[in-house]
């Protein structure tokens, strides 16, 4: 059943009337953490995904523009048919219902991930750095983002806040490691529910609007260390270790991998506080509530980390003696 609310009967009218498309039924496919909603709408024997994102919130036209970028360094996006930039409804090709977090196992894992590998490494090798229009990712998005954790998990949460000599430290350590990294383009959600299982060219590549250059090894973070799904660590590292040794042919980084091994580690802690903070603001100032359970393994994945570093494990000591995972529950 689909809402009955303005913006559905807007995006229903530009279907039938605008389009002259003859819809058989239209119900609601998915939704993200963000103000975008989407639909699958069936037309005759074909099916297409209607995304619905209000002018006032959401960039349409930067959907557009990160699309075609992607879809020329040859990443599997959705194409767009159609499009209304004026009320924010774009009519895009479905890719169907099944995203890798609904099929991964541990049987099925490495020939899933070789896919996204090889889409992960055409996203970085053939996406140019420069006149691409993607904004950098920059000390200011990054204090930005490890901000959402202090504000909206340990603050509006528990009301609780870190020393100030501690999280400053913490801060630098990691925004340090994050800048001092060779730049690529960075998907910045490239994990296993925006991977969706295609009968060609899988993955199918979604939410990439948000694109930006930055860390190299952020879109490997995202999708190794996934928030959604864990695996264990000596497997972890082999896929780092093969993505390194290619990453390295292609002259896309210079270092020894000790020194990627670590990008990667604080790269993705940092990353998990970002999302341990949206997991909490998306309860408690959107009321969804399903990311919650998502927090102790992404919480589980910042203690590892940090007490793998001497400069952040006081950091990770601090946050274990809270026990921040307990009372969630």
């Amino acid at each position: 059943m689909i809402p009955d609310d303005p913006r559905t009967q807007a995006m229903i009218h530009w279907l039938n009337h605008d389009l002259a498309l003859a819809t058989d039924t239209i119900e609601p496919a998915s939704s993200d953490a963000s103000f975008r909603r989407y639909f699958r709408v069936n037309v005759a024997d074909d099916s297409f995904i209607v995304m619905d994102a209000p002018p006032d919130k959401e960039d349409v036209a930067r959907f557009i523009r990160v699309a075609d970028l992607l879809r020329h360094a040859k990443v599997n996006v959705p194409i767009i048919f159609q499009q209304n930039l004026h009320d924010g409804f774009l009519l895009l090709q479905d890719f169907g219902c099944q995203c890798f977090l609904d099929q991964l196992d541990i049987n099925n894992a490495g020939n899933l991930y070789q896919s996204a590998f090889e889409t992960l490494f055409n996203l970085q090798n053939n996406t140019p750095l420069t006149n691409c229009g993607l904004p950098a990712y920059d000390h200011a998005l990054l204090e930005r983002e490890l901000g959402i954790f202090t504000e909206w998990f340990l603050g509006n949460r528990f009301g609780l806040a870190l020393p100030e000599q501690l999280w400053n430290i913490t801060r630098t350590v990691l925004i340090d490691s994050a800048l001092e990294q060779p730049v690529t383009c960075v998907h910045r959600d490239y994990h296993s529910r925006n991977l969706m299982a295609t009968e060609q060219d899988s993955p199918g590549v979604i939410d990439f609007q948000d694109a930006v250059i930055g860390p190299i090894t952020y879109d490997l973070v995202s999708l190794l260390r996934d928030c959604y799904i864990a695996w264990p660590e000596p497997l972890v590292e082999q896929w780092v270790s093969a993505y390194f040794q290619r990453l390295e042919q292609a002259k896309l980084v210079d270092c020894g991998l000790e020194r990627f091994q670590r990008w990667f580690d604080l790269m993705g802690l940092q990353r998990h506080l970002k999302a341990i903070g949206i997991f909490s603001r998306l309860d408690l100032r959107d009321g969804k509530s399903g990311y919650l359970q998502d927090i102790p393994r992404t919480l589980n994945y910042v203690t590892e980390v940090a007490a793998k570093y001497p400069e952040l494990a006081e950091f990770g000591d601090h946050l274990q003696q809270l026990n921040l995972s307990q009372q969630l529950s």
